[in-house]
């Protein structure tokens, strides 16, 4: 009977124990939340309502000049002078300029033919063009590939070059860097660089080159990106909304304005003689085609933006693949804001406004800002308000200026209105690892210099069978799982089951929905098939 009397007020202790836990717990809660919580969540929610409105005025602006410009036709044919080159009977092919053509590659597998074809394919005088591979792959096999496919085209007739080296020292930059050390670049005015997975048209240079021709003051023509596999999954659409904002916007206007945007690394063709003057390519952050944006723009060049004339290139199509490209891309701009800063603000050779527009506009507000507000504010700062009421933030802050930014960001792609929610929802995901990568640039920390290539799977190749086969849904989960994605999420999920048991603010509905989704993302979701629409 002693035996099961103790068993009987067992139950009773822990209970009795779990009560002082919780009454202690609530306790402390109460002593350190009006001096210590109150007070810091405050002053989290000002700062964060400030980087929001820096956002909301940034895209406002950039907004009324997209809209003046379609207003005003400021088409590049109007502001700069464009008029096909001429034959010269005397000069005959020499009146052309030379081109040299750099497709960099690294175990391009899947892609190697794609670039290498359309590179040959390009449309200008046989003997003022120079097609250069540079080829970084450690695979021998892909190696012999592509030397095959170099060898296969010289057969034809093409001057194209098959350039290795023995280490791959700066990735991408230092391949660029080498290939522009050989004897015959010596003769090149103008320098195209292609990745391995773009795929220019033949008449590209037909369309760039009489803008470099004739405006000797531009050192840069930008095409623009065309997605062949945004109708893949789900998150390729959401990719092709937000990098079709980068260049329908961001892109345009500071063409349009200060003459002045970042080189996105590939479909652009650069003078030689501005690439140099600049100091050519470096290899000190992740971004060298930003790098060697600004060092040129801080020399006096201008930049020209073509959104008319569109690449075609392929998103990456795994969560992995984007989770790195995005680490690189977050990561070295802040990386080379650090760096530069001090550089840009005691440059003499551009004016004031322009040192404000690449300090304020182009780097503090697009590529930190934007990243840390969405993370924090969104994700971190807004639910917290849940567990403590006596903070609020103003309807504006929470409802209005995000909508409206949601909303300016969505005109880029008209086709995905209709998945503006699960835009929003990946984006906030997506924050938290370029939060992360700008703060590991901005701190230099331990992968500030971390590149590894975009994988990609040739899927121009598999258009006509894609478009013939059934497209069926996909969900799988990752071989490992994403831990802080996991955490933020059941912080949202706590958040919401607070608002709707004891809450006043009604978020419950965002948060359930945010949570799912870094769930989603930290099971290692891949993605989900969606029909063409």
């Amino acid at each position: 009977m002693e035996g099961l009397s103790s068993t009987a007020i067992l139950p009773d202790t822990l209970q009795g124990t779990r009560d002082d836990l919780s009454m202690q717990m609530g306790l402390i809660w109460g002593q350190i939340k009006a001096p210590l919580i109150v007070p810091l969540l405050r002053l989290a929610v000002v700062v964060c309502l400030t980087m929001s409105l820096m956002l909301f005025m940034e895209r406002v602006y950039m907004g009324i000049v997209i809209l003046l410009v379609k207003l005003f036709g400021r088409k590049p044919e109007r502001r700069y002078k464009w008029e096909p080159i001429k034959d010269d009977v005397e000069l005959g092919n020499s009146a052309y300029p030379m081109v040299l053509v750099q497709i960099p590659m690294y175990n391009e597998r899947e892609v190697y033919q794609l670039s290498i074809g359309a590179a040959c394919g390009l449309s200008w005088p046989s003997d003022r063009i120079i097609i250069q591979v540079l080829d970084d792959s450690t695979d021998p096999t892909i190696k012999d590939l592509v030397e095959l496919e170099c060898q296969r085209w010289a057969s034809k007739g093409i001057n194209i070059k098959y350039e290795i080296r023995d280490n791959r020292n700066g990735y991408k930059a230092g391949a660029l860097k080498e290939g522009m050390k050989h004897s015959y670049v010596k003769h090149c005015d103008y320098v195209v660089i292609f990745d391995a997975d773009f795929q220019p048209e033949p008449h590209f240079l037909w369309r760039t080159i009489p803008f470099l021709l004739h405006n000797p003051d531009l050192a840069l023509v930008q095409a623009r990106w065309k997605f062949v596999n945004a109708d893949e999954c789900l998150m390729t659409r959401m990719q092709e909304m937000s990098l079709d904002y980068h260049f329908t916007v961001e892109q345009e206007v500071g063409s349009s304005t200060y003459a002045f945007f970042g080189f996105n690394g590939t479909a652009g063709v650069w003078r030689i003689a501005a690439l140099n003057e600049a100091g050519g390519w470096k290899d000190r952050t992740t971004v060298e085609d930003m790098d060697l944006a600004v060092r040129a723009s801080l020399k006096g060049w201008k930049f020209l933006y073509l959104g008319s004339l569109k690449v075609k290139n392929e998103l990456p199509s795994t969560l992995k693949a984007y989770r790195y490209q995005q680490h690189r891309w977050s990561c070295g701009p802040a990386n080379l804001f650090r760096k530069m800063v001090m550089e840009i603000i005691k440059n003499k050779k551009v004016s004031t406004w322009k040192k404000v527009h690449v300090i304020y506009s182009f780097f503090v507000v697009r590529k930190l800002v934007a990243h840390i507000v969405t993370f924090i504010f969104y994700c971190v700062v807004l639910p917290a308000t849940v567990l403590v009421p006596e903070v609020e933030v103003p309807k504006w802050g929470a409802v209005y200026i995000p909508s409206i930014i949601t909303l300016l960001n969505a005109v880029g792609t008209p086709r995905s209105l209709h998945l503006l929610v699960f835009w929003i929802l990946f984006e906030n995901v997506m924050s938290l690892h370029r939060t992360k990568a700008t703060f590991i640039g901005l701190l230099e920390a331990g992968r500030v210099n971390e590149w590894i290539v975009t994988e990609k799977l040739g899927d121009a190749l598999k258009a006509k069978a894609a478009v013939k086969a059934p497209r069926k849904s996909r969900f799988r989960f990752g071989e490992r799982l994403h831990v802080l994605e996991l955490f933020v999420g059941a912080y949202l999920f706590f958040c919401g089951c607070y608002d709707v048991v004891f809450g006043k603010n009604h978020y419950f509905i965002y948060l359930y929905a945010q949570a799912i989704a870094f769930f989603i993302v930290g099971f290692g979701y891949v993605g989900t098939i969606i029909p063409n629409s």
